[in-house]
């Protein structure tokens, strides 16, 4: 193993908290579980890059039936941006360790563009990634197998020397059929003994 693949969300930087979700609720208005089914729904195409943000939201708030102005649109993106900003220090600290070792990095991140770029202008640890596969920017996401061939091209490793670290085990499921290493992440402790410390 020479390359280890993270996901962003859910192993270094962390999912939306019951608090941030509340925020997008209330400024969006009306039923949590339509918006929510409106949220999801309209989000790959966000992810990919084929939406901005506030096409994104108008979208969504056409599914809600919610008139959707400048205002508005400014305001659930603030919300959304905020939501999705915590990171755990300790996985951050992991990739410094793993560099020391000689471990190529990889992330590989289902993001829109207004989030990739408040990532990279507050999080200089960033940098440590040899490759970043951002959705936003290589078209296609996560579970699609072009995300991971796209991380792999990059890469310029086989398959089987690389490790896809992601919380979810759908998408590390599709990292194995393509012939990655897969590990499905609960913990750091779990990552450090997947890659043999």
């Amino acid at each position: 193993m020479k390359a280890v693949l993270f996901d962003l969300f859910g192993v270094i930087a962390r999912v939306q908290s019951p608090e941030s979700m509340a925020v997008l609720e209330r400024t969006a208005g009306g039923d949590p579980d339509r918006f929510w089914a409106a949220y999801w729904s309209q989000r790959p195409t966000y992810d990919r890059g084929e939406v901005t943000g506030p096409g994104y939201w108008r979208a969504v708030c056409a599914h809600l039936g919610v008139r959707c102005d400048r205002r508005l649109t400014d305001a659930l993106t603030a919300a959304d941006l905020a939501g999705w900003s915590e990171i755990d220090q300790h996985a951050v600290d992991l990739l410094g360790l793993l560099a020391d070792r000689g471990i190529v990095l990889g992330l590989l991140s289902n993001i829109p563009e207004d989030l990739a770029v408040l990532y990279e202008a507050t999080h200089p640890w960033l940098e440590r990634f040899a490759v970043r596969g951002l959705s936003c920017r290589i078209g296609s996401a996560k579970p699609e197998p072009a995300a991971y061939e796209w991380c792999v091209r990059e890469l310029g490793l086989p398959p089987g020397e690389i490790l896809f670290v992601d919380d979810r085990a759908e998408n590390v499921q599709a990292a194995r059929q393509l012939g990655l290493q897969g590990h499905v992440f609960t913990s750091v402790q779990g990552v450090r003994e997947a890659v043999s410390w």
